[in-house]
């Protein structure tokens, strides 16, 4: 660690349509001492081919390193294999199919240097296209915010809301290394950043939130309809587990922002729930409505939500599946399938 200010990290897995844009968007940073880490997942395209191509005739190639996983391990197994190995002294995460402004490391940076922060995130925008043509772009602007207090970015966090992406913010590897942070590998897409975005703000004394545009995030062909995921109990389970993990950081019960943080983890069991009743003929392996109600299990007592200072409303519900009967728990979901947008048919 050291030999680089700044790691900018690339997990890569079958973007070959996309990843000399997003590659050429990072190699063209105004900051110069960057570590380009991609970590190929084995895909079966040509994308590992052009970032070759750009290590021999890119001004910057040399900088330019390539981590080869065994198999294909997933999102979440790239993502803790660079953190794993990064040699810069902050890192920043980019998606494979994604693009950032020139100046966005050396802003950041800059930032982080002037504040003396531990984290800093610039703001985003929507870019969405169909068949490769831009139908409109969508501003997701943070106001300026410079937090150096403890808990006050947590508790913004939770109650304000931000990304909760792993890409577009430039994290002291200090605060990674010394907490032993990482993704939890689920697999198949079920929140994985969000296992490392959720308690990432709770280690966070100094943060800064930027106004400024520094990450272009792709929608492409959202009118265009989906291929049906295959669901599976494994992975779900896995899903699920990690966040029942997250439940049980009893060490943040006497924070400020703990009942609000708690909310947004039921939010997600919810959205697993609905998933596992609206959907349920699809699984390879049903949920009973035991196993859904199980899993809805608060870790706060009654009395610690009505006496919270926020989130007691959506805490209540929560609570109310995790102690109801199985048969109720199931038929209580029903209206909020639809919001959680699941459908049998879909």
């Amino acid at each position: 660690m050291g030999a680089y200010e700044v790691t900018i990290g690339i997990p890569v897995y079958n973007v070959e349509k996309y990843i000399r844009m997003t590659m050429e968007s990072a190699l063209a940073q105004t900051f110069q001492n960057i570590e380009f880490l991609i970590c190929d997942d084995c895909g079966t395209d040509g994308s590992i081919a052009v970032i070759q191509e750009l290590q021999q005739t890119h001004p910057r190639g040399r900088d330019i390193r390539i981590l080869h996983q065994p198999r294909n391990m997933g999102i979440g197994a790239a993502r803790n294999r660079m953190l794993s190995e990064a040699q810069g002294r902050f890192f920043y995460s980019l998606d494979a199919d994604d693009a950032i402004t020139e100046n966005a490391i050396e802003l950041l940076y800059n930032t982080a240097q002037k504040y003396q922060a531990e984290i800093v995130y610039g703001s985003y925008d929507r870019v969405f296209t169909e068949s490769d043509q831009l139908v409109r772009t969508l501003p997701v602007p943070y106001p300026l915010k410079v937090f150096t207090e403890e808990d006050i970015f947590a508790d913004y966090v939770y109650h304000i809301g931000i990304q909760g992406m792993n890409w577009n913010f430039l994290v002291d590897m200090n605060i990674i290394r010394r907490n032993g942070l990482k993704v939890t590998e689920v697999g198949h897409g079920y929140g994985e950043d969000f296992t490392f975005t959720i308690d990432l703000p709770t280690y966070i004394t100094r943060a800064v939130l930027l106004p400024d545009i520094t990450y272009h995030y792709y929608n492409r062909d959202v009118s265009k309809p989906k291929k049906k995921k295959i669901l599976s109990r494994e992975y779900l389970t896995r899903a699920i587990d990690a966040i029942a993990e997250k439940k049980r950081r009893s060490e943040l019960l006497g924070k400020r922002y703990y009942s609000k943080r708690i909310s947004i983890l039921m939010m997600l069991d919810c959205s697993f729930a609905c998933e596992m009743v609206g959907r349920r003929e699809e699984f390879d392996e049903p949920f009973t409505n035991r196993e859904v109600r199980d899993m809805m299990w608060h870790p706060m007592t009654f009395w610690q939500i009505v006496t919270a200072k926020s989130g007691r409303f959506h805490n209540l519900l929560y609570w109310t599946f995790g102690v109801v009967p199985p048969f109720l728990c199931a038929w209580l979901l029903k209206p909020m399938i639809k919001r959680y947008g699941v459908s049998r048919h879909r």
